[in-house]
């Protein structure tokens, strides 16, 4: 009888899960039940999943909206009727701007013509022809009901209904009950994510934005007697339910791709083929052992008919060697010898003894996982000729659910209740909710734990890939994110329920390192590489010399100060133990004391055996005793607690918290400790057993996948003990690792390396290195427009280096402000001129220009060559315009504070001053915040000392409060030297942060910090033009925000266009004469008196045409209406497309545009903030720079709740 019912996945309307759903028709004796999602099927998959558990039919169905405006209702015949829905409902959001709400769907007023599915019109719907009295259509523009086609009656239309022309026709009227909520409580929560979801105060919501009240499941028997007067209506209602068949999804069956030629005969010779065309390779010796293995999984992989699936990747990585494309396949299906002889992964599973059951066993319903990386700069392309080859009929992204969390949901609620953000920020990370007497904030709180975990959109699975048999839309519609290719409205959880084994493409930045280290040493060093000669790596000792001294900044995986940290403390020397290490650091594993166990008997293996657990002992000899691997938590349950080896798996998959909340999880546990106690175990061995499986196995890795990372490490490796600069330079221009670029650098010039700023001669737009010379690429410079590059890059290949500023201004058309960040930064040096010369230099050339003209010179006409009087040289100018530009000196930091250095303990000396008090001086590097047990924060840091080594420290939670980070800079540290199998760090009691000389504020230094007037003289015009801005200007932090988000951006793209622009919101700009300004000021301030301060919301990111990406504003109306008010009291032209935004960057390729927008939608970005006022700003023409002319604050006061406001929304939520 419910044709209309909601669960969460109507994001940010519904207020139930699935199987919520299905409780409530259970206890209202509802039979069959039709589940609407709007604009969505993402809880089909589980409402289906679910129903097997409750006496409830389902069916599938769709409510089509356009905003919240209700079209009609799709309800599914049977599978093929779904399958037509997805299709329609797909279309419709792939021919709409790219989202991931489902709201920016384009739906058509009617339905298309759907063979196996009924459709429902709302009885308030004016698109439809209602029939006249006589039979005849009322409006010949509209047309009739088709056969399919019903008209649905809510409870509340009764009244209407017998003064409609609809009552002539009854055998198309059905009864149409939504279904959004159960109780008040869940009401309330549905109006509350109605206002967060409009960005509006709860008291201001309107009523066309929420649900109706009564949209309440209640008895069918109680529904019956509300259209009691109406029998023919319930009679429809039930014949057409009983023509709804239940979709039967055989959650049994595999639905991946079932063939890759054609037929499983062919596929399963090309798979033998392959393999043994390979097996010579791989093994020039293979023997008996070896071809066993390789027939087992043969056999086992036709007898599962994962054929096509091996093929598949096997065809991916394929293309990728073919297009030289640097892969790493790891996953348990590294555990594979098919996988190796295939090439899918570099992981010898017979030289390592990996688990046959981890990669498959005979219980397992889906192929093993195979995750593929990829460099960040190929991946695209692969995805690209994924869909190509497949088909998008068959091929679809994984989707995942970004949901509403702890402090997310409290922000939320406190925006929609109008607290001030201070206020809001005061009520973040509880760790238990507080009494209060705040009735308001009582309210949040309360309604935060409702709402948490409900999912707030569709997002992307970082890699996941589907390929089907049958057109995806068998089992899903298909969104259109932003990432242009379709996505799939389900999870990998539903997705691997209803068979598919997704296909992981993902992309990191080390195998960008090693694959540009090798180019970049075959050009320095016109050296040969063949970086896939691990087994040679593995065997060479200096490699082994910086494994077991944990030399590794840059190395992949390993670089970071846990993992050295852990390396240094094993003194590891080879492959294995690196393999053992890649495991252990994961999360959970040091909180339960496995970590320090294993380090403990890995140094004395007959103490460990003496106080280990016998049996975990006797299963897993190889680790100690100790679970390491993924495959560790199958053999203890299957070997010691008797599981089957299906149950075993489900075991493991369960610890991965993913699964964890299910019935079939908790029957696995049931049956460990049921098994444990017939193998007569004491309970202290059963729990603790337990208590490490629960603490290790969610976050562990297979074996196969941590030795597929150790490859990469090791490739890494010996680059950094043989090419140290030029590796060094390969993690530069690739932006990415653990740490941040200044540290690489570092490394670089540690490395015997000369660090040079930019060179207008020698840098190019990445890092380039000259023998031992590095100049850094102008990427790293903060401000430098990308058309700057583009220009000096061009000049100079076709014409060649620059001879000095004066020849380099004559060639290189160029901003005046652009050429002094150039001066600036050190370009020039190689003139030999100081920089305040130079600048003079700007000025002899092209005086009060703001811009020089390239012009091409047949002769040097040569300049004047004023004589100057003797100009003052700051000593620390460079560093601080290197700080400004490049974001890091390019100097020994510690020459920049203030104080002499109070100490000259170094890292190396920790050793020896073991168990002592000592100062020492570090330069800050990074840190990691973590909890303790009892949930207080603490740090752990990281800092160079003066000779430019590493040295750790831990902070306690008092020390952490007391002595908190203040971010880079130098700092003094006191504190007691402690030990850890070797491993030397400091216990902080005492820190500080030392001031730089640059930053003194005595008159002296600040007189000295000021440009020389000599040096940059300005011609004022008796009258001048200015260009005026008027913008909205966001507070300190989001200005800060959106800065490092283009910083990001420009450091990740290479691109430059909007790194100089304000994160402003401009609402108008014009040139005026100066002498209009008091003129102008007053028409502004007339304007702004009239203007009542507002909230601006910021959600995610969009883009224009052609290539501009911006800082989505989500009420874009109310900056239009105060732009449109300035425009016609300043009499300019109010245009009808004006829009809002706050540019990332602008002026894109077309390549860059389509790689950034996959990368920055995915981004989670949210703000809100009061706009109170409006700035003027003015700037020469030809600049960037702008000056602030003057702020005008708005009359009203903020908006807020009022008091009677407070207490209405009290008893709306009571």
């Amino acid at each position: 009888m419910f044709f209309n019912c909601h669960t969460y996945y109507s994001f940010k309307f519904g207020t139930m899960s699935p199987e919520a759903l299905l409780k409530e028709a259970a206890a209202k004796g509802v039979q069959k039940l039709v589940l609407t999602d709007i604009n969505n099927t993402s809880a089909i998959i589980d409402f289906h999943r679910h129903a097997k558990n409750y006496p409830v039919t389902p069916v599938a169905g769709i409510d089509f909206r356009n905003g919240m405006q209700q079209h009609f209702v799709g309800i599914a015949k049977n599978h093929t009727g779904f399958h037509e829905l997805n299709q329609f409902l797909s279309k419709c959001l792939q021919e709409a701007e790219p989202g991931l709400t489902g709201r920016e769907a384009i739906i058509p007023a009617r339905a298309p013509a759907l063979e196996n599915a009924f459709v429902i019109y709302p009885f308030a719907s004016l698109q439809i022809a209602q029939p006249r009295r006589d039979g005849g259509d009322l409006s010949a523009s509209r047309l009739p009901l088709k056969e399919n086609e019903f008209i649905g009656i809510k409870p509340g239309d009764l009244t209407r209904l017998p003064f409609s022309p609809w009552k002539n026709q009854p055998d198309r009227l059905v009864i149409l009950a939504p279904v959004t909520f159960r109780n008040k409580s869940d009401f309330n929560i549905h109006r509350l994510l109605r206002a967060i979801d409009n960005n509006t105060l709860l008291s201001k919501l309107p009523l066309n934005e929420q649900a109706a009240p009564d949209e309440i499941m209640v008895p069918e028997e109680e529904l019956k007697k509300i259209f009691s007067s109406w029998p023919v209506i319930i009679r429809n209602t039930e014949e057409l339910l009983l023509k709804c068949d239940v979709i039967d999804f055989q959650f049994e069956q595999y639905k991946n791709k079932k063939f890759f030629t054609g037929s499983e005969k062919s596929d399963e010779e090309l798979l033998l083929n392959e393999c043994e065309e390979t097996m010579q390779y791989r093994y020039p010796n293979a023997n008996e052992k070896i071809r066993e293995r390789f027939k087992k999984e043969i056999d086992l992989i036709k007898e599962k008919q994962f054929t096509s699936y091996f093929l598949i990747n096997w065809d991916i990585v394929k293309h990728a060697r073919l297009r030289n494309f640097f892969y790493v396949g790891r996953g348990s299906g590294a555990n594979s010898i098919v996988a190796y002889l295939l090439k899918i992964t570099d992981v010898d599973p017979i030289d390592l003894d990996l688990y046959f059951e981890r990669f498959i066993n005979p219980s397992r319903i889906n192929p093993p996982d195979f995750d593929i990386d990829f460099s960040w700069k190929d991946r695209d392309e692969i995805i690209k000729y994924i869909f190509k080859k497949y088909g998008e009929n068959h091929t679809a992204l994984l989707g995942t659910y970004s949901t509403f969390q702890a402090n997310a949901v409290v922000r939320e609620l406190g925006k929609v209740f109008g607290l001030p953000k201070a206020q809001i920020d005061g009520l973040l990370d509880p760790q238990e909710f507080p009494e209060t007497d705040d009735d308001i904030i009582r309210l949040i709180y309360q309604y935060s734990r409702g709402i948490h975990d409900f999912p707030n959109h569709l997002s992307i699975h970082a890699g996941g890939i589907l390929i089907s048999d049958k057109p995806i839309t068998y089992y899903t519609a298909l969104s259109n994110p932003p990432k242009g290719f379709p996505l799939a409205q389900f999870s990998m959880l539903e997705a691997e329920d209803v068979g598919f084994a997704k296909f992981d493409i993902l992309s990191q930045r080390g195998l960008g390192h090693i694959k540009e280290a090798v180019e970049i040493i075959k050009k320095n060093r016109n050296e040969e590489i063949d970086i896939h000669d691990v087994k040679r790596f593995k065997e060479d000792k200096k490699v082994e010399w910086h494994l077991t001294n944990a030399k590794l900044i840059g190395c992949f995986y390993v670089e970071s100060p846990a993992m050295r940290g852990l390396l240094a403390k094993l003194c590891a020397k080879t492959y294995l133990d690196l393999v053992a290490a890649s495991s252990i650091i994961r999360p959970g594993v040091a909180r339960s004391g496995m970590m320090r166990e294993y380090i403990r008997r890995f140094h004395d293996p007959l103490h460990g055996q003496k106080e280990s657990i016998p049996e975990l002992w006797k299963i897993m000899p190889d680790t100690f005793g100790v679970m390491v691997y993924q495959e560790d938590v199958i053999k203890v349950a299957h070997y010691f607690a008797k599981l089957t080896l299906g149950e075993a798996d489900m075991l493991r998959r369960g610890m991965s918290g993913k699964y964890r909340g299910r019935a079939e999880f908790q029957k696995i546990r049931q049956t460990f400790f049921t098994n444990c106690k017939k193998e007569n175990y004491p309970d202290a061995l059963t729990n603790e057993v337990w208590r490490e499986i629960e603490s290790f196995g969610g976050y562990a890795f297979a074996k196969g996948h941590s030795a597929s990372f150790a490859v990469e490490s090791y490739q890494s490796m010996f680059l950094k003990a043989y090419y140290p600069i030029e590796f060094m330079v390969g993690v530069i221009n690739n932006f990415g690792g653990f740490y941040r670029t200044e540290y690489y650098v570092h490394e670089a010039r540690m490395s015997g390396a000369a660090i040079h700023a930019p060179d207008i001669n020698k840098s190019d737009c990445v890092t380039t290195v000259y023998g031992k010379d590095i100049f850094l690429g102008f990427t790293h410079m903060a401000e430098l427009e990308e058309k700057t590059v583009e220009a000096i890059l061009k000049e100079r290949k076709t014409y060649g280096g620059f001879k000095d500023l004066v020849d380099f201004m004559n060639r290189v058309s160029i901003a005046a402000e652009q050429l002094r960040l150039l001066i600036r930064v050190g370009a020039f040096s190689f003139t030999g001129r100081t920089k305040k010369q130079l600048l003079w230099d700007i000025y002899t050339v092209i005086g009060s220009k703001k811009r020089s003209t390239a012009r091409k010179e047949l002769f040097d006409n040569g300049y004047k060559n004023f004589l100057l009087p003797e100009l003052y040289n700051d000593p620390f100018e460079d560093a601080r315009d290197e700080i400004e530009i490049l974001g890091f000196p390019l100097c020994p930091p510690f020459t920049l504070i203030k104080q002499p250095l109070q100490s000259e303990l170094v890292a190396a000396r920790l050793k020896i001053n073991h168990g002592r008090a000592v100062e020492i001086m570090g330069y800050y590097v990074t840190y990691k915040p973590t909890t303790t047990i009892k949930g207080e924060v603490m740090m752990f840091g990281t800092f160079l000392d003066k000779d430019g080594f590493f040295f750790d420290t831990t902070h306690f939670p008092d020390i952490t409060k007391r002595f908190p980070f203040r971010g880079k800079g130098c700092y003094w540290i006191k504190g007691k030297v402690v030990e850890d199998f070797g491993f030397y760090s400091i216990d902080v009691v005492e820190m500080q942060k030392l001031d730089y000389v640059m930053y003194e504020n005595d008159a002296e230094s600040i007189a000295r910090s000021k440009p020389d007037p000599i040096a940059m003289p300005v011609v004022v015009p008796s009258s001048k033009q200015y260009e005026y801005l008027l913008v909205i200007a966001p507070p300190p932090h989001i200005r800060q925000e959106i800065e490092s988000l283009k910083k990001r951006f420009h450091r990740q793209f290479d691109h430059y266009q909007a790194i100089a622009s304000k994160p402003d919101i401009i609402l108008c700009n014009f040139l005026q004469s100066e002498t209009m300004e008091p003129e102008m000021v007053r028409a502004i301030a007339k304007v702004s008196e009239r203007c009542e301060p507002f909230h601006l919301k910021l959600d995610g990111f969009d883009h224009f045409k052609p290539h501009t990406i911006f800082n989505k504003i989500v009420n874009p109306e109310e900056v239009s209406e105060v732009s449109k008010k300035l425009k016609q009291e300043l009499k300019l032209a109010v245009k009808n497309h004006f829009h809002p935004h706050l540019a990332i960057a602008k002026g894109l390729d077309k390549e860059k545009f389509s790689r950034a927008t996959s990368e920055f939608y995915l981004i989670d970005y949210t703000a809100h903030f009061l706009v109170n006022s409006i700035v003027l700003l003015r700037r020469e023409s030809g600049l960037s720079k702008c000056d602030m002319v003057r702020e005008f604050k708005f009359a009203s006061r903020a908006p807020g709740p009022t008091f009677h406001q407070v207490i209405n929304i009290q008893k709306q939520l009571t």
